[in-house]
């Protein structure tokens, strides 16, 4: 057996300890960035404004966790509509947004970071209906988030269903209770966390629509820095911290307890969370749009 070299180990310790130091004094002397956070109304469990108006979610809850260690100070704005904040996102009004998907639509305004959360889009309807599929449900009104990325690519798929576009999925998962559509497209956990609160269990999830919602921070276009340090607080942030907010909000005995149809709704929420403990993908190169969000 060969002796072991300690002088060379000493030396790349060392080599580490020095990147180490040099790495920390950088972000030590990083100035402060102000940015203009426009946070979604209605977006839960991964945005949203409680009933006494403040902001909680998975997204934010990691926003959180980030800001600190880029050196941004979150300018929060009033919270709105996606559509709403793309629009003024267009207009220059905005500089950052959580929970999005990139689109080659918007990244004509705005970039990227890597994906934070993957989660799969479903298929909705009543218990009381018959289960059906999209392609069983042509001529038939279902809802789907206005602005969403996933409403362009079921439109593009089944353009013989009337596609209702609304604002949230809040609102189409009313629509849908009162019996004015016939199903919604939205993602798995969102309408876990709706239905939960509302105490709704006359849904229940008929098709995985082959649509995957991987969400990551969008910023500015015209100011990159944004998603250069929100890339490297990502890379950054330890997993147990990570792990630690993804179970908060999507937690597996949660997802359980809210059955109304109990082995489609787990065979799906099992690849959900296989999905969202991908969150955070080290060293992956950030969205340029080439993909479809929400």
């Amino acid at each position: 057996m060969r002796p072991l070299n300690f002088s060379g180990c000493a030396q790349a310790l060392l080599a580490c300890w020095a990147g180490l130091f040099i790495i920390c004094s950088v972000w030590a002397e990083e100035p402060m960035l102000r940015v203009r956070f426009a946070p979604e109304k209605d977006y839960g469990p991964f945005i949203y404004q409680d009933p006494q108006g403040q902001l909680q979610g998975l997204s934010i809850d990691i926003l959180h966790e980030l800001a600190p260690m880029a050196h941004i100070e979150l300018e929060t704005q009033a919270a709105a509509p996606l559509a709403t904040i793309l629009t003024r996102a267009q207009a220059g009004q905005v500089d950052l947004i959580s929970s999005l998907r990139p689109t080659p639509e918007r990244a004509i305004y705005l970039g990227f970071t890597q994906p934070y959360v993957a989660i799969p889009a479903v298929l909705v309807s009543r218990q009381s209906d018959p289960q059906r599929t999209l392609e069983q449900l042509a001529e038939l009104p279902v809802a789907v988030g206005k602005g969403y990325a996933v409403e362009q690519f079921v439109r593009d798929r089944h353009p013989r269903v009337q596609w209702l576009a609304v604002s949230d999925d809040a609102v189409a998962l009313k629509l849908l209770e009162q019996g004015q559509v016939k199903a919604i497209v939205a993602d798995l956990a969102s309408v876990i966390f709706i239905t939960r609160a509302q105490r709704n269990l006359d849904w229940r999830v008929d098709q995985n629509v082959g649509f995957q919602y991987q969400l990551s921070f969008a910023f500015a276009k015209d100011k990159p820095e944004i998603g250069e340090r929100l890339d490297r607080a990502l890379r950054s942030l330890p997993l147990v911290r990570r792990e630690a907010i993804l179970s908060h909000w999507l937690d597996a005995q949660k997802i359980e307890a809210s059955r109304p149809h109990y082995l489609i709704l787990i065979g799906i929420a099992v690849g959900l969370l296989l999905l969202s403990a991908l969150i955070v993908i080290v060293g992956r190169h950030r969205q340029r749009g080439q993909h479809d969000r929400r």
